[in-house]
């Protein structure tokens, strides 16, 4: 997997997980000068979760069509739990929004409030788990990368020795060929000195 994507992918698992605490946190707040803060810094980091998504969806349409399909089934379901929490991020800047939340909890019983406070514990146990899917990745990939840097290393290592040994031995070779060929020249020209004198003074 692309290690580009798998840190887009980090990013938006630690945002998505973020957010959902913070969209928990201000649904309980009242109406006021708090809580729109809260919501403005919500609809600030749900701009940036759409940046990141849209960066992974052209990431992964850039690689193999058998990543490619794996990773955009997993964006769908990413789009899917961010449009979710627009939703839920959408009714908190409705006026008096805890009030119809209080009124549907009068008419439905308290099983409706438990319903919806262990749907936003699904999802953020959802989102941690994926960070931790990601990190994970991320850790293989680069220990796979030092592996392959090492043997990579050693290969090199290794070719250099070789090649030393090599060198080592075409000199030595040269030298002692030096030292033959010196040799019988000597051993001509001494041969052409004998063959002269006898022919001169004989």
């Amino acid at each position: 997997m692309s290690l580009v994507y798998e840190g887009y992918e980090r990013q938006y698992c630690e945002l998505s997980a973020n957010l959902s605490r913070k969209c928990n946190s201000a649904a309980t707040l009242p109406d006021g000068e708090k809580k729109k803060q809260e919501i403005s810094e919500l609809q600030a980091g749900l701009d940036d979760a759409d940046v990141l998504i849209r960066k992974m969806d052209l990431e992964a349409r850039s690689l193999q069509p058998s990543v490619k399909a794996t990773l955009l089934a997993k964006l769908r379901e990413y789009k899917s739990d961010l449009n979710k929490l627009k939703r839920e991020v959408k009714k908190l800047t409705m006026p008096n929004s805890n009030q119809p939340a209080h009124e549907e909890l009068l008419e439905s019983g308290m099983a409706g409030g438990h319903e919806a406070s262990a749907n936003q514990r699904d999802r953020m146990a959802m989102s941690t788990e994926r960070l931790n899917q990601s990190t994970d990745r991320i850790r293989e990939s680069r220990r796979a990368a030092l592996e392959t840097e090492e043997l990579g290393l050693s290969d090199v290592d290794s070719a250099i020795d070789k090649g030393k040994k090599v060198l080592t031995s075409m000199t030595r070779r040269m030298s002692r060929n030096k030292w033959i060929v010196g040799s019988i020249i000597a051993a001509l020209i001494l041969a052409i000195i004998v063959v002269l004198y006898f022919k001169i003074f004989h």
